[in-house]
């Protein structure tokens, strides 16, 4: 008779294999997926359940994933921003009628083309448990297993560069960090870097200067550069867009908003 633990790991097989199998079924165009876990052993499966019943707004299947004690919901034909509101509402409805709830959620939208693998839903359904409670986190797939996209961080407060790290590589991204504007063109040289997310008050060279050295380097692909900065002036704004970044933040900035963002320069 196989131990639990191996009745544990062929039931989780069996989940990722339906969810991959229903994911197939759905056809052609648009599929959302999202993995729900709450701390502790609040199993919130009915009350999801009969959410998502009540609502009348899709036809979803549901599964629950004991090895991760987590709840998978397969919801046909959403897209990315009609999943992130479904996922949404459950974390309210989750917070408002099971106490001590916190629910982490980690969510995507699939289309027919890149419909994911058994490897893929397990580490989605694995992720769900590392995010912050206080969002919904977004789910990406990797470019390509051997060759992710590369992100540079620049900011000289280690807590935010901490943070972004730790956010980024959870997407599937290769990341670096600098604390300065040298530092980060000695980086950039060296590594090449897709995406150059940076903030504009830097010791040493900063800020639009810093912007046009980026520019300047004598590398085959210039990185797209993606401001993440204290400074609201619009004239700094302007100067910026003028001067070819591709996109601007200002702090205290949305993580959501910004994976949306730099999703939105590299692809």
């Amino acid at each position: 008779m196989p131990n639990t633990a191996t009745l544990q790991r062929e039931t989780a097989v069996n989940v990722y294999r339906s969810v991959e199998q229903g994911l197939k079924e759905t056809g052609a165009g648009t599929c959302g997926l999202m993995f729900i876990h709450c701390a502790g052993n609040i199993q919130p499966e009915q009350q999801i359940r009969t959410h998502l019943e009540q609502t009348h707004d899709y036809d979803f299947q549901l599964w629950k994933d004991g090895a991760t004690q987590t709840i998978a919901v397969l919801l046909p034909r959403l897209t990315l921003d009609e999943i992130h509101y479904a996922g949404l509402r459950i974390k309210h409805e989750l917070q408002e009628t099971v106490p001590g709830a916190d629910p982490q959620i980690t969510l995507a939208s699939f289309t027919d083309k890149d419909r994911p693998s058994q490897a893929t839903i397990q580490h989605m359904a694995e992720s769900s448990k590392l995010v912050d409670s206080s969002e919904i986190h977004i789910y990406t797939l990797d470019k390509t297993s051997a060759d992710p996209e590369r992100i540079l961080i620049v900011d000289n407060d280690p807590t935010v560069r901490e943070f972004l790290q730790l956010r980024l590589k959870m997407q599937g991204y290769e990341t670096y960090e600098a604390v300065d504007g040298l530092a980060a063109l000695e980086l950039i040289e060296k590594v090449a870097p897709d995406l150059v997310l940076t903030e504009l008050n830097l010791y040493g060279i900063d800020g639009l200067p810093f912007i046009h050295h980026i520019q300047k380097l004598e590398i085959e692909q210039p990185p797209k550069i993606v401001v993440l900065t204290e400074q609201r002036v619009e004239q700094t704004i302007s100067q910026c867009f003028r001067s070819g970044v591709d996109d601007y933040m200002t702090k205290p900035f949305s993580p959501v908003e910004l994976d949306a963002r730099i999703r939105r320069c590299l692809h």
